[in-house]
């Protein structure tokens, strides 16, 4: 990745909008499986292979707290069963749930990777000078995310995340540098 792309790892997950977030999202449990207590989970982390049993999760709005007891692959998500859920009616009560961590527990990044939530609120500024606005929104495509930068005036930019338009990131002073290819605002 460059110095401009997010991770998806850091949904929202019900923490403040501003700053650094309290919780990030690993994880949605979709329903049960089997009948030992399994649940089938919905990967939204780019470190699945730090789920390991013995981690500490934090269940839903009320962020319960439920430790792996066991985690297997399966399709393009993961199996956990928990401690303390030993039947498919305890684990269905955890259906559609978000599975979160701190954000302190959070992996670095290489140097110029950054996660979504560190990019969000940030001033978009022109190598030209020009103040677009802010970053308000990430779109992530199949491609290259899209960022969207809403102006002063209200009017949405949407800005390829390309290593030819995002240029610096500097979280110290709140800015994104880009440069801006034709037809990218209009005239």
């Amino acid at each position: 990745m460059t110095a401009h792309r997010g991770r998806r790892s850091e949904h929202n997950a019900g923490s403040p909008q501003t700053g650094e977030p309290v919780f990030i999202a690993v994880g949605r449990i979709r329903r049960p499986h089997g009948l030992s207590g399994e649940v089938l989970v919905e990967i939204l982390t780019d470190f699945p292979e730090r789920i390991v049993p013995g981690m500490l999760l934090y269940v839903g709005e009320n962020r319960s707290t439920m430790y792996i007891k066991t985690s297997r692959p399966h399709h393009k998500g993961l199996l956990l069963s928990f401690e303390g859920i030993t039947d498919p009616v305890q684990a269905g009560a955890y259906r559609n749930q978000m599975l979160c961590v701190f954000a302190d527990d959070r992996p670095e990044l290489p140097d110029g990777e950054y996660y979504h939530h560190q990019l969000l609120g940030l001033q978009v500024i022109t190598d030209q000078g020009q103040m677009l606005g802010v970053l308000a929104d990430i779109l992530q495509t199949g491609s290259n995310d899209v960022y969207i930068v809403r102006s002063d005036a209200g009017a949405d930019i949407l800005l390829p995340a390309i290593d030819s338009v995002m240029l610096n990131v500097d979280l110290d002073r709140k800015e994104m540098v880009v440069h801006l290819l034709p037809g990218l605002i209009p005239e």
